[in-house]
């Protein structure tokens, strides 16, 4: 008989927030997959547990998943865990989840900390739908190809981001969703030094610029406005005025033509060849 996979959630900063569930599997599974085998051995030394650790990370997925794949069919158990939070968010992890399923293993979930939940727990927004996109790639033209695609998007938008590239982040959601946008700003959460607060995307640039960022970062951004249901004519009196206003912040007449076409529905050519008179 194959033992089974467990996807072990552990805390994002505060060790009180582990459960008694998580503990006890780490306890009792055979041997543990872990992102960072030094994040989790200070983890387990925490709690004194004592377990082989082995390493699962971006770069040695696939092979390193086969192999903790043939050592579960073999009958061991193994708990899968994360520097900090729930495995597969954000996380290399779905992969072997995906190779354990396609082996027939059972895959249990043990769940506890998130930190893109607590996040949006603490943006007061109402709305109970909200997309999550993650870390924005580094890779300029994949990053704007991303934020791109968000420009109309209504739902809150849930990002995480290291501190030395907030303020990049925070330029290109400037440009992308305008510097008036609502924007959750969270840090550290469950740590010494949590912080959060709602402002907008421009005044938390003007603060992180002043500021050096220090911390992880959850962003949880408002999602577009409902905007009015326009005839031809007048979609295209908006989507000009809205370039206009564009250009004038900074944005090139490409760009401003591009993001007022997407978000009012009209021909981008003709909103730029409106700005060139």
């Amino acid at each position: 008989m194959p033992g089974t996979l467990y996807i072990v959630s552990t805390p994002i900063g505060n060790l009180g927030d582990i459960t008694a569930r998580a503990l006890d599997t780490l306890r009792s599974c055979d041997f543990i997959a872990a992102e960072d085998t030094r994040v989790a051995m200070r983890l387990l030394s925490h709690f004194d547990i004592q377990k082989p650790l082995v390493s699962y990370y971006e770069h040695n997925r696939r092979e390193r998943g086969e192999a903790v794949v043939r050592r579960i069919l073999d009958g061991e158990s193994c708990a899968l865990t994360t520097d900090a939070g729930t495995p597969v968010i954000s996380d290399p992890g779905g992969m072997l989840v995906a190779q354990c399923r396609e082996a027939g293993i059972p895959v249990i979930t043990i769940p506890g900390p998130c930190a893109l939940i607590s996040a949006f727990s603490l943006a007061g927004l109402e709305s109970t739908r909200f997309t999550f996109e993650g870390f924005l790639s580094v890779n300029k033209r994949q990053r704007r190809e991303h934020l791109d695609s968000l420009r109309g998007e209504r739902r809150p938008m849930i990002f995480y981001e290291a501190p030395h590239k907030l303020v990049n982040t925070l330029e290109d959601f400037a440009e992308a969703f305008g510097s008036d946008r609502g924007i959750l700003i969270a840090r550290e959460l469950t740590k010494t030094h949590e912080e959060s607060y709602r402002t907008t995307v421009a005044a938390a640039l003007s603060h992180y610029q002043e500021n050096a960022p220090r911390g992880e970062f959850v962003l949880v951004v408002d999602g577009a406005p409902e905007t009015p249901v326009l005839d031809a004519e007048d979609a295209m009196a908006a989507a000009v005025s809205a370039a206009e206003a564009k250009v004038a912040e900074g944005l090139s007449r490409r760009d401003a033509a591009r993001y007022a076409a997407e978000a009012f529905g009209v021909a981008r050519n003709a909103v730029y060849a409106a700005l060139q008179k």
